[in-house]
């Protein structure tokens, strides 16, 4: 089994790497946004309460071979936290982030809301509560696993190759990958 997750800021690409990821490792993506909130329209205003999601999340992990897990799983339970074989960090300038931001959210609601906006944008500074660099660096820090730090202004294909290469060799699910 192997497992790997994708993390870094809003807008720095986690959700595009991990679906090439499991696209390339023949496993499935999964996103953390998917078990923190509860399915609403308009989404994301209700969160999903914590032990169900991380039964949900820990459940769809152990049903597969091959998981790519794209989010952010800080203080969700060591059981969780402490699964991964790998996880990429993935940094990126915050006025490339917000011009992301605003393109996906255009795209897949016709709009953007500037209270996320503000909230991604201040990452680096981590004035909002939530995710913030210095939150994400301390979690990352205290993982029982290898983390690899990647700036993901890089083409999806390196980034894939680059974690890949990195990936322990008796997690891989066919060698001829590397």
């Amino acid at each position: 089994m192997l497992r790997i997750h994708i993390t870094g800021a809003s807008g720095s690409g986690t959700s595009t790497l991990a679906a090439a990821l499991a696209a390339v490792l023949g496993g499935v993506h999964l996103e953390s946004d998917d078990y923190y909130w509860l399915p609403t329209s308009p989404p994301f205003t209700t969160k999903r309460d914590r032990s169900e999601r991380l039964s949900l999340l820990l459940n769809d992990l152990r049903a597969s071979n091959v998981a790519v897990l794209a989010g952010s799983v800080a203080e969700w339970g060591r059981d969780l936290e402490d699964c991964f074989d790998l996880i990429v960090f993935l940094c990126l300038d915050t006025p490339t982030r917000v011009a992301r931001l605003q393109r996906r959210e255009t795209e897949r609601f016709g709009h953007v809301n500037p209270a996320f906006l503000e909230w991604a944008a201040q990452y680096d500074e981590g004035l909002l509560p939530g995710r913030s660099l210095a939150r994400q660096r301390a979690w990352l820090g205290a993982r029982s696993c290898p983390v690899i730090e990647l700036r993901s202004d890089a083409s999806v294909e390196e980034l894939v190759t680059t974690v890949v290469q990195a990936l322990p060799r008796k997690s891989l699910p066919d060698d001829s990958l590397r």
